[in-house]
Parts: C-alpha cells; sequence; structure tokens
C-alpha cells in the first residue's frame, strides 16, 4: 500500500512537471499555446447542450470555476493512475502521458489564431514528463528490488530510500511549481493587459446619453440598481481561461459579403466618432425571473456605420462575428442596420471594458440575447448568410435569431422570506428591450392583477425598475408578476425552457407573514 502510495505521487509531481514546463514553454508563444486551457475549451466545446444548460442553471456564472476544478479533479486521478500502472517493463502510465500530450497539441494547434509552434509547449511538457515518471517509478522499483506490485518486498522501502525519494519528489514539484508560476509571470508581463487597459483614455462622446432622471432608480432595498456594476455584472460565456488580448495585439477584420474588406487598430478607431448609450444585456440562458440580466452604460462604435462603410452586397442576412477563442455568434444583419445602437464597444460604465467582459472590444447589440449578438473580444466579422454559416449556439440547437422576451423579475421580498404584517414593498425589474416597458402588474395569490410603480424610462434599450406596496396579512402567500411592452404584449403564463429561445413564464416567490 505504501508503495502504491508513493507511485502515485510520483505519477503526481510528473503532471506537475508537465503543466509547469508547458506554461514555461508558452510564455514566449502565446497563452492559447498552453495545454490545460486548451483542452479545456475542447472539452467545453465538446459538452453535451443538456449538461451544459444544466451546469448553467445550477451553477450560474461560476460555471466555468466548476469546471476548471472538475478537470484539476479528473487530472489528479489520472496523474495518480499512471504513476501505478508505470513499469520499467511495461510503461502504461507513460502512455496516458502521451496520449495526453496528442490531445493537448491538437487541442492547441487546431485553435484560429495557431502557428505550429502552439504545439511546442505540450510536446515539451509531455516528453519531460514522462522522464520524470521514468526516473521516479523507476528509483522506487530499485529501492524495492522489485517490479510487480504484488511482489513480497513491494510494500515497503528502506527508511532511507523513502526518504530519499520523497527528496527527490519535493525538489521535482518544486522546480515544477517553479516553472509553472515563473511562465505565468514571463507570460503576463509579455502581454501585460492590465497596462494596456490602465493606458486607454477612452474618446469624449459628442452626444452623450442625457443622465438617468431621480426617478430611474427607486432604491428600495433589496431591488437591483438601474446602472449594474461592472463588478456585479453577470458573465456567461464559453472561455474558460479569460483570454488576454493587449490593444497593440488587438484587430478587427471586416470581410465576406462585403465591396472592401476592412482590417481596423485599436489606434484607428481613434478616428472615428464614438456613441455612448444605456444598453440592458440579457443571457438567453437567464431562467424565469432569474439574474443573467444587467444594464450599463456602453460607448462605442456604431456597427452600422462599419458595415457601410464595407458595402454589404445584396443577399446577406447574417453577421458571423468571431472572438479571439474562436466563439461565434450569427447576428441578423438588419437588426444591424435598422438604426438601433448597436455597437462595437470598447467602454462599459464610463471605464474600458473589464477583461472578463471583453476587452480590448466586443459587440452590444440591443433587442438581442447575447448568443447572437454580444461576442467578447470579437477580431473577426464575416457578413454572410444564415444558410452559409453556423454560430457556436446555433450548432447546438439554439434559434437563430434570439430576439429577447418580454420578461420581469420580483428582487424583493426573496423567496421563503418570513415577514411582518403590515405595509411591504415588493419590487423588481422588467425589461423589453428595443420595444420599451408599458406596466407591470403584480398579483397576490389568485387576487386580481394591480397596477406596479413604474421608474421612468430612460430608453427602450433598459429595464425599468417597478415597485408595489402590499397590505401584507399573516399567513403564506404566493406573489407574481407580468410585465407588458410598449406593443400592449403581455408577458405570458406559459411556462418554456431557456432551449431553443429563452425561457417564459411568470415569475413568483412565496412569503410567510407573521
Amino acid at each position: 500500500m505504501v508503495n502504491r502510495s508513493l507511485r502515485a505521487l510520483a505519477g503526481l509531481v510528473s503532471a506537475g512537471a508537465i503543466l509547469g514546463v508547458a506554461e514555461l514553454v508558452s510564455a514566449p508563444i502565446g497563452p492559447n499555446s498552453a495545454p490545460l486551457p486548451a483542452v479545456g475549451d475542447v472539452v467545453v466545446e465538446l459538452t453535451p447542450l443538456g449538461l451544459e444548460r444544466w451546469a448553467i442553471e445550477q451553477f450560474g456564472t461560476s460555471d466555468k470555476t466548476v469546471l476548471f476544478l472538475t478537470m484539476v479533479a479528473v487530472s489528479i486521478v489520472v496523474a495518480a493512475i499512471a504513476g501505478i500502472v508505470e513499469r520499467r517493463s511495461r510503461p502504461y502510465g507513460s502512455a496516458l502521458f502521451a496520449v495526453f500530450g496528442v490531445l493537448s497539441v491538437a487541442a492547441c494547434v487546431t485553435r484560429s489564431d495557431a502557428s505550429p509552434t502552439y504545439a511546442v509547449p505540450s510536446i515539451l511538457g509531455v516528453a519531460i514528463g514522462i522522464a520524470v515518471l521514468r526516473w521516479l517509478t523507476g528509483k522506487l522499483e530499485h529501492s524495492t528490488g522489485a517490479v510487480a506490485p504484488e511482489a513480497p518486498t513491494s510494500a515497503q522501502a528502506s527508511g532511507g530510500d523513502r526518504r530519499e525519494f520523497l527528496a527527490m519528489v519535493l525538489a521535482t514539484g518544486a522546480v515544477a511549481a517553479f516553472a509553472g508560476i515563473g511562465g505565468r509571470i514571463w507570460g503576463s508581463n509579455a502581454r501585460d493587459v492590465s497596462a494596456s487597459r490602465d493606458a486607454v483614455r477612452l474618446p469624449t462622446v459628442a452626444s452623450p446619453p442625457l443622465p438617468a432622471p431621480t426617478g430611474a432608480d427607486f432604491k428600495v432595498p433589496g431591488l437591483a440598481s438601474y446602472v449594474t456594476p461592472n463588478s456585479q455584472f453577470y458573465r456567461i460565456d464559453t472561455a474558460l481561461v479569460v483570454p488576454q488580448l493587449t490593444t497593440d495585439e488587438w484587430s478587427l477584420r471586416i470581410h465576406g459579403m462585403v465591396d472592401r474588406e476592412i482590417r481596423l487598430s485599436f489606434a484607428d478607431l481613434s478616428a472615428r466618432e464614438p456613441i455612448e448609450r444605456m444598453v440592458t444585456l440579457a443571457c438567453v440562458s437567464n431562467p424565469i425571473g432569474g439574474d443573467l440580466i444587467g444594464n450599463a452604460k456602453w460607448l462605442g462604435y456604431p456597427l452600422k456605420d462599419l458595415l457601410e462603410e464595407a458595402g454589404v452586397q445584396p443577399g446577406a442576412d447574417m453577421v458571423l462575428s468571431t472572438s479571439i477563442d474562436d466563439f461565434t455568434a450569427g447576428t441578423p444583419l438588419d437588426v444591424l442596420l435598422d438604426g438601433r445602437d448597436a455597437m462595437l464597444a470598447i467602454g462599459m460604465n464610463d471605464e474600458p471594458l473589464p477583461v472578463s467582459h471583453g476587452f480590448p472590444a466586443r459587440l452590444v447589440v440591443p433587442g438581442l440575447y447575447g448568443y447572437v449578438s454580444a461576442t467578447k473580444w470579437v477580431t473577426d466579422i464575416e457578413v454572410t448568410r444564415f444558410d452559409r454559416a453556423k454560430a457556436y449556439w446555433t450548432k447546438r440547437g439554439w434559434s437563430e435569431r434570439g430576439p429577447i422576451k418580454t420578461g420581469c423579475r420580483i428582487d424583493t421580498p426573496k423567496w421563503s422570506s418570513e415577514l411582518q404584517a403590515g405595509r411591504l414593498m415588493v419590487a423588481g425589474v422588467a425589461w423589453a428591450q428595443h420595444r420599451g416597458i408599458r406596466g407591470v402588474e403584480v398579483q397576490i395569490d389568485d387576487g386580481p392583477w394591480q397596477q406596479a410603480r413604474i421608474a421612468d424610462e430612460v430608453s427602450i434599450d433598459t429595464w425599468r425598475q417597478w415597485a408595489f406596496e402590499w397590505d401584507a396579512e399573516p399567513g403564506k402567500h404566493v406573489i407574481r408578476a407580468r410585465a407588458t411592452d410598449a406593443t400592449g404584449e403581455t408577458q405570458t403564463s406559459d411556462e418554456a425552457d431557456v432551449v431553443p429561445d429563452g425561457a417564459t413564464g411568470w415569475p413568483e416567490t412565496t412569503v410567510k407573514v407573521k
């Protein structure tokens, strides 16, 4: 048992050597050449739709953290197994590492920005890892004088040999950790995204949006603020590791069914006229009454102007946008040309885009769910047709066009709250981007629907707060809400799943009044 534990430890340290060396070697080549994030992205790509949807429903914005921890756990188990099964005459553990090497090389070199050098970190890392595994397990076999695990002497090594082995493990682990940390620091210094972001000076907007009137934010305790702080803005994307891209590295290519191809650097944007608008974004995976939605002030450059400059050709009906990590979104072309404030955004709430929200540039399109419009870290825009190209989520069964449905949420009181009888405030937010909200109604138990007070409208592209004063009586109560948009369409009571084009139904909360 002791020998098996030591073999497992040898496997773990050898796997650490793989990752440490690969991290170090990837530093001068590029972060996308590191094997673990590349394999992680492939796992995300191959995850069945049902499992991916379940992860978002269960873990929300923490889904990538859970995936990463799961990968770490699986890696630990596989590495331990590799150490246990490795023998001089039967190098099964080395074969496991070699399989990982093949998979990681394939994952790295198939990225859109890949070059042949992207294979180098995985190849060198696995080669070093196999050498370390052979060295450590060979030391164990030599000290026990046995090859087979069931041999009588294999369960124990002499105290001196064991101490020597543990010293070798400790030294190897320290070197691997130093290599990994050093590579991460080296890579960060080589492309200091934080420094690049700090150096950005947002341009002055000729016609900034009017300040939100006082009546736009009720400031009710427990109610989401009208403007969502950047730190609280939801993040749902396919990136296991947040892409790191400086303004010097960033560029945008506009091509496809256009009269002239356009290539823009970040510096080129300074010659263009920016706009600044309040826009509420929403994720199609937002459940009934969910929080995968947020409102922010965005600064950027009209996509309509960029597309008209490129000269859209007849017959085109879709824009396929691609991020630096190969995510794609298919946006209806007519939406980008109909005059709404669709933009190539570089600013969010009076500061450069946060790295996790798309720095240096992303797309913002009012009225569409993010999966068909809100490409972060965008580097490519292709004008094409829906019958010629499929985007990331549409390949997985989601609808092509993704208009945001009229919806609302109850922020307060929370589910299962225990409240004191008397005058209580029920409040939340309602949205119908690019149509606007006409009103919100509240129902207590199965009573009549009653009009809530709604906040002043700032823009038809943003959510509106609502509030309802309720004379609460003792007992258990169910509170429901529904919104009506500016076209007169009321939020449906029919409950539908988020697939394929967004959830429907009335949000409700149950409370106990004393």
